[in-house]
C-alpha cells in the first residue's frame, strides 16, 4: 500500500474536525451553564452534579469512540437487538418511578429506585429506533425492482409498525414531547426514503391542521373541557394555556414560561454578565438552561449558540450526502432531525414560540441519559467515514451504495 492511501485511511483523516469542533464547543457552554444554575439553586450539590455531568460526557464519548469504529456488518446484525432492548428498557418506568417526579411533571419516563432517578430508557430508545429505522428502510428498498406508489405505502406501513410500540409505551409514560421526537424522526427518515409526495403532501397538511385545530380548542373555554374529555390530561392543556397566555398563570402553571421570558429579557442584546442568572427559573439546569445562556451573555451569545447548532448540523448533513453508504445515510438523517427538534423544541419554549414539553437542550442541558444519547449519535454519524469503504453487507447486497437510495431510485424509476 502506498503512502497515499496510507494517508487516506488513517484514524486523523477519517475524523471530522468541522464536526467535532461546534460539539466540543457546546459541551463547553453546557458545563458553564450548568455550574451557574446550580451554584444559585442548588449551592451544595453544586460540584456533585457537575462531577455527574463530567463523567457522563466521558462515559459518552468512550461509547462513540467504539461506535465510530464499528463496520457496517456488526452494527447491522446488532440492530433488532438494541431495538427489543430499548423497548424492554421503556417499560420500566411504568412500573420504578419517582413519586415526586412524577407529581411535578405528570410523566413516568425516568427508572427510579429508592426515590432516585436512575435513567430515562427512552433517551436511548431514540438511537435504537434510528437504528432500526433505517435498516427496515434499506432492506424494503433492496427488494423492489420498479417502484409503484403501492410500494410507498407498505414501506410507511412497516416504519409506523416500528413506531407503534414506542407509541404505546409513552402513552402509557405519558410522555407526549418524547413521543414527539420519534414523530420527528420519523417524518425525517420518511423523507429520505423518497416517499412520493402525492403521499406526503396530504399527510403533512394533515398534521398541521391538526395541530392548528388544538390550539383553536385550547383558546377557548369550551374547547379545553372537550381535550380534558378526550385523551389529554389536565396538566397538559395546561402547558398550552401557559404557552398563550404566559403571565394570566404566573403563579400557578405557567410560573416556569413567565420566568424564562423574563430571564431572557432583562439579558438585552449584551447580557448581564458572567455567573448572573439573577430570575429565579424552576428546572433551567435542564429543561430551561437556555436562560442561563441568554441572561448571561444577551442576544448576542444566544445567536451565537444558535449559530454552533447550525454548524453542526450543517457539518452533519454534509458528511451524509458525502456518505456512499446507504444505511449510514439513513442513521445520519434520524440523528439529525433528533438534535434539530431538541434543539427547535427548547429554545422555541424558552422564547414562547412552542409549548413547553420538557425536552432537553443537546450537549448543555442536565441529564446523562439524553447527553450520552447524544454523544452516540454524533459517533454513529462520525463512523460513516469508516465505512466508505465496500463492507461485507454491501458486497452482500444488504447496503447498497448509493448515497440517498430513495432520491435515486426515484430519479431510477420515474412515476
Amino acid at each position: 500500500m502506498n503512502k497515499k492511501k496510507q494517508t487516506k485511511f488513517s484514524f486523523d483523516a477519517r475524523i471530522d474536525y468541522g464536526l467535532i469542533l461546534p460539539a466540543f464547543m457546546l459541551i463547553l457552554i453546557g458545563l458553564y451553564a450548568l455550574y451557574v444554575a446550580l451554584s444559585h439553586d442548588h449551592p451544595t450539590q453544586a460540584t456533585q452534579m457537575l462531577v455527574q455531568q463530567g463523567t457522563w460526557i466521558v462515559v459518552g464519548l468512550f461509547i462513540a469512540l467504539i461506535v465510530m469504529h464499528m463496520v457496517s456488518r456488526f452494527l447491522w446484525n446488532l440492530t433488532p437487538f438494541f431495538y427489543l432492548l430499548g423497548l424492554v428498557l421503556m417499560v420500566l418506568p411504568i412500573f420504578f418511578y419517582n413519586d415526586a417526579t412524577y407529581a411535578s411533571t405528570g410523566a413516568k419516563n425516568w427508572v427510579a429506585f429508592g426515590g432516585r432517578n436512575l435513567f430515562q430508557p427512552s433517551e436511548f430508545m431514540k438511537i435504537s429506533y434510528i437504528l432500526f429505522s433505517a435498516r427496515l428502510v434499506v432492506t424494503f428498498q433492496n427488494k423492489l425492482r420498479n417502484r409503484i406508489l403501492k410500494d410507498d405505502f407498505r414501506l410507511i406501513g412497516r416504519l409506523l409498525l416500528a413506531l407503534l410500540p414506542v407509541a404505546v409505551l409513552t402513552a402509557l409514560q405519558h410522555d407526549f414531547g418524547t413521543f414527539m421526537v420519534f414523530g420527528a424522526i420519523f417524518a425525517g427518515i420518511i423523507l429520505v426514503a423518497g416517499i412520493s409526495w402525492k403521499i406526503l403532501a396530504p399527510a403533512f397538511l394533515a398534521v398541521f391542521a391538526a395541530a392548528g385545530g388544538i390550539v383553536a380548542l385550547v383558546a377557548s373555554p369550551g374547547g379545553q373541557k372537550f381535550l380534558e374529555s378526550t385523551h389529554f390530561a389536565q396538566y397538559q392543556v395546561n402547558r398550552f394555556i401557559a404557552w398563550l397566555h404566559p403571565f394570566e398563570y404566573s403563579q400557578t402553571f405557567s410560573l416556569q414560561q413567565a420566568r424564562s421570558l423574563i430571564s431572557i429579557g432583562i439579558g438585552g442584546v449584551w447580557g448581564k454578565g458572567v455567573g448572573s442568572a439573577s430570575v429565579n427559573v424552576p428546572v433551567r439546569e435542564s429543561d430551561m438552561i437556555f436562560t442561563v445562556i441568554a441572561e448571561d451573555f444577551g442576544f448576542v451569545g444566544s445567536a451565537f449558540l444558535i449559530f454552533l447548532y447550525f454548524m453542526l448540523i450543517y457539518r452533519m448533513i454534509r458528511v451524509t450526502f458525502n456518505s456512499n453508504n446507504q444505511f449510514y445515510t439513513y442513521i445520519s438523517t434520524g440523528i439529525i432531525m433528533m438534535i434539530l427538534f431538541h434543539v427547535f423544541e427548547n429554545i422555541g419554549a424558552a422564547i414562547g414560540v412552542v409549548p413547553l414539553t420538557g425536552i432537553p437542550l443537546p450537549f448543555i442541558s442536565q441529564g446523562g441519559s439524553a447527553l450520552m444519547s447524544n454523544i452516540i449519535g454524533l459517533g454513529l454519524v462520525l463512523s460513516m467515514k469508516y465505512n466508505q469503504l465496500p463492507t461485507w453487507a454491501e458486497k452482500h447486497g444488504q447496503i447498497p451504495e448509493p448515497k440517498a437510495g430513495g432520491r435515486a431510485a426515484r430519479r431510477k424509476n420515474k412515476r
